[in-house]
């Protein structure tokens, strides 16, 4: 019994071996079309709407999940989802954060995780993740190539090219299987009911988390129309979570999920004083209900999935102790991550030959940013900076960082997130951690919208670079999912976001 065992030990981990010399392989046999900017350029061509609300349709005589099928087909991927073991989030606030956490706790318990959200901040890279980290560009290219090449061979007047988000939730699916994650967490992009990812026949689990009124040109404008489409990733018989909602939603959510005999359940936000962590990783009071959800999901996945007992035996000293989590989901929730979401940025001076710039055009300033984008979440966005703000006057001001000589490549910002203490209302910062991109030279609150954070990293690189030279050289220049931007010949290549300057 012994030996062979460890036979087969022995057999995987070759079969792994060859598989990852074959993939570097495949990744040296790309041509030079086949680079990062190419796939940047190919993606834009899919972009179809040019503004929000546009209904302009794709074309071809199939409905959009209809040739999602098909596109799925074509790449030999649809009875494969089948065997995706799927956490399929919906919502109008929070899906990112509680995906996040999903994705966070089940790695800490053990499983290959996969993770895919929108949008992306800075690279589109970031709506994959493996384990935790963003796709490699060689995984990414390999992936995005075999999907593109198989599509364009198929398009036709009847099938067109699939629009953007359609071909990225193709791409997700196909990076997730080809990787045997062993739990995907999905998260939909826009409704739930006709979005692209409500491919996925049989999750193990759904959520649906704070509802409200967003992106009411295409989902209605009322919070039982806009329940409705978020209701529609119910499945028969799959049991759902969702958090406190309105009466409104949550009547539309609990007659749906009767229709299916769908067990719909309300997770309780997370209790701070007895989840046997010291902070969240994700700040402000509101996450407590994304974290809640989360903890939820992830404990029915493990239930569906046969691990929870598993999970439980490892857990007796926490049992007697009282603990409700076991220390795999604290863990998880305590360094969950995803940027852009009540997120603190400390600004440094800029390293020049070796030494800080101490002029008083230099930072050492600190930059409080948040994607709210409707109302609701506007109020929780302002209760958070409220809090950070009056922790931010005691805490202790970061240090530089180490001495370089001066490389746009080397400039880097130090990016931290806290969580709102209910007892004695500060925010208690979480490690530190470096972030490529430099940052704002202006103090500013991101309320709008996503794009404020990615205007930021930008200005930040162009007021230094002047500072430095007099003047900014050179050109810049981001078309589509571009990626880089250039300073005429005296600066190297750095990322940026996705949209024209």
């Amino acid at each position: 019994m012994s030996g062979s065992r460890y036979t087969k030990m022995s057999s995987q981990v070759i079969e792994k071996m060859e598989n990852e010399l074959a993939f570097k392989g495949s990744c040296q046999d790309l041509p030079l079309s086949s680079s990062y900017e190419a796939a940047m350029e190919a993606l834009s061509s899919l972009i179809t709407r040019q503004k929000r609300g546009d209904r302009t349709p794709v074309g071809g005589k199939f409905g959009k999940l209809e040739r999602m099928s098909i596109y799925l087909r074509i790449l030999g991927l649809e009875e494969k989802i089948s065997g995706l073991k799927v956490i399929h989030v919906a919502g109008t606030k929070g899906k990112g954060s509680t995906c996040a956490f999903c994705e966070a706790i089940l790695r800490e318990c053990g499983f290959r995780t996969g993770l895919f959200t929108s949008p992306h901040l800075i690279d589109v890279s970031e709506r994959f993740r493996l384990d935790g980290l963003d796709v490699s560009e060689d995984k990414f290219l390999i992936y995005f190539w075999d999907c593109w090449s198989q599509l364009k061979e198929n398009v036709s007047e009847d099938l067109p090219m699939p629009p953007l988000f359609q071909f990225l939730t193709i791409l997700a699916f196909k990076i997730f299987i080809s990787e045997q994650v062993d739990v995907a967490i999905i998260e939909v992009g826009l409704g739930g009911k006709k979005d692209s990812t409500n491919v996925i026949k049989e999750p193990v689990v759904c959520g649906i988390t704070s509802l409200g009124l967003d992106h009411m040109e295409a989902l209605g404008n009322t919070l039982g129309e806009i329940a409705s489409h978020k209701a529609g990733i119910f499945k028969p018989q799959i049991p759902a979570f969702t958090v406190p909602q309105l009466s409104e939603a949550m009547d539309v959510l609990e007659e749906t999920a009767g229709g299916l005999m769908v067990p719909l359940q309300v997770a309780v936000p997370l209790d701070i004083q007895r989840w046997g962590g010291d902070t969240l990783s994700l700040s402000g009071d509101h996450q407590l209900v994304n974290a809640g959800l989360a903890v939820s999901l992830c404990k029915c996945w493990l239930q569906r999935t046969g691990n929870w007992e598993k999970l439980l035996e490892k857990k007796q000293d926490e049992v007697a102790a009282g603990l409700e989590l076991p220390p795999a989901f604290v863990r998880g929730l305590s360094t969950a991550r995803l940027s852009g979401r009540a997120q603190i940025v400390h600004d440094t001076p800029l390293m020049f030959n070796g030494s800080a710039d101490t002029s008083e055009n230099s930072g050492e300033l600190t930059f409080y940013l948040d994607g709210a984008h409707s109302p609701e979440s506007m109020e929780a966005c302002a209760r958070w900076f409220s809090g950070a703000t009056k922790a931010n006057k005691t805490s202790t001001p970061l240090s530089s960082p180490p001495s370089t000589s001066f490389n746009v490549l080397n400039m880097k910002s130090f990016w931290g997130n806290g969580c709102l203490n209910y007892e004695n209302d500060c925010v208690q910062s979480s490690n530190k951690m470096s972030k490529q991109g430099p940052i704002s030279q202006r103090l500013c609150l991101s309320l709008a919208c996503q794009r404020i954070i990615k205007s930021l990293l930008v200005l930040r690189l162009l007021h230094q670079i002047s500072l430095l030279l007099g003047t900014c050289r050179g050109s810049i220049t981001s078309k589509g999912f571009g990626r880089r931007l250039y300073m005429g010949k005296m600066f190297p290549w750095t990322k940026v976001p996705r949209w024209t300057v």
